[in-house]
């Protein structure tokens, strides 16, 4: 590493104006298109990358199952007729995931992932044990959620399959510092916890490109969540251990998130997300010198108004920071005869 990039600056830099239109991909370096797809939630949108391959393309996350994606897809694949040589998906969720299948129909391409990322959306897909929606239930129950929210969560259902229509019965797996040849280019993996089970980020030094995935997110913070199989997990330690693989990076590396935009300064955005978590831990600790639940707290985090989507999010990172307290004794956990779990400061 260089003297100059040695030093992080302290704020974020936004190389390009503006986003790309539907069905447009816009070039941000050599062989690298972005692409914006449409997303039905109040995060309106999801960044996905094309990968110039030689005679084919790959394809970087695949959107969200929408007609309207599916749309600025043939656009932008009947504009190059060049095949695609491989689909490449950073973890399940279904705005990274959902059309992976359906691309690789087109041209048999292989889809490529980490293990942990394809097993967790089968289970969630199939609704497996631990991972179905009245295990979710139940969990926010037990944490202290409303019933009104309770009866949202239930009538909503399993919203994954929406997103995902179908899924691969087989992919090329990819391991943390596994090397992708795409284009001339060598592109590395980096595996991180806490937002995904092994999501999947993409590096190449040559282009001085990471393809951050909803690892490192610009503006918002990436939803860290506490799900029913693992309830005493500790999700939001392994996210923040995981951003430490990106600050060896150089620091002018330019990242391309999955949300927000394009953007510089690794290591300004680690700090400011690791101060916004310690900010989120310190005012949970306020606010549990009585012994409080989950649920109860779900204003203390996110003072607004949420949609039944949201407070899903809402809850499991709730549940991820005060799990996150208890792992490093800053907070115990209090069972009540009522069953609802509930949270204390360690002096309290």
């Amino acid at each position: 590493m260089t003297q100059a990039s040695a030093a992080a600056p302290n704020t974020l830099t936004y190389p390009f104006d503006g986003v790309p239109a539907g069905g447009e991909v816009r070039s941000v370096a050599p062989g690298v298109g972005w692409i914006r797809m449409p997303l039905p939630f109040a995060l309106d949108h999801i960044n996905l990358w094309l990968l110039d391959d030689g005679e084919a393309r790959t394809v970087v996350d695949t959107g969200f199952g929408l007609d309207p994606v599916r749309a600025h897809w043939e656009t932008i694949l009947v504009r190059d007729t060049r095949p695609l040589s491989r689909i490449v998906v950073t973890h399940c969720h279904p705005d990274h995931l959902g059309l992976a299948s359906w691309l690789a129909k087109r041209d048999d391409a292989p889809i490529t992932m980490t293990q942990g990322e394809f097993l967790a959306g089968h289970a969630i897909w199939n609704q497996m044990p631990g991972s179905g929606v009245a295990d979710m239930i139940e969990q926010f129950r037990s944490n202290g959620l409303d019933d009104t929210r309770l009866e949202a969560l239930h009538e909503r259902g399993n919203g994954y399959r929406r997103g995902v229509p179908a899924l691969p019965s087989t992919y090329h797996r990819l391991f943390d510092g596994s090397v992708l040849r795409i284009g001339g280019n060598d592109w590395r993996v980096i595996v991180g916890y806490g937002h995904a089970p092994e999501h999947a980020s993409l590096y190449c030094e040559t282009l001085g490109v990471l393809i951050s995935g909803d690892m490192l997110l610009p503006r918002i913070s990436t939803n860290v969540s506490v799900y029913a199989a693992t309830p005493n997990d500790d999700p939001l330690g392994w996210f923040l251990d995981s951003l430490q693989r990106f600050k060896d990076l150089p620091d002018d590396t330019l990242v391309l998130p999955s949300h927000g935009h394009p953007f510089r300064g690794i290591r300004a955005r680690i700090a400011q997300l690791e101060a916004h978590h310690r900010e989120r831990c310190d005012a949970l600790l306020g606010e549990i010198g009585t012994p409080r639940s989950a649920g109860e707290l779900l204003s203390t985090l996110f003072p607004r108004e949420l949609d039944t989507h949201q407070v899903m999010f809402a809850m499991g990172e709730a549940i991820a920071h005060l799990n996150y307290l208890v792992a490093r004794d800053e907070a115990r956990k209090v069972a009540g005869q009522d069953g609802i779990i509930r949270f204390a400061r360690r002096s309290a």
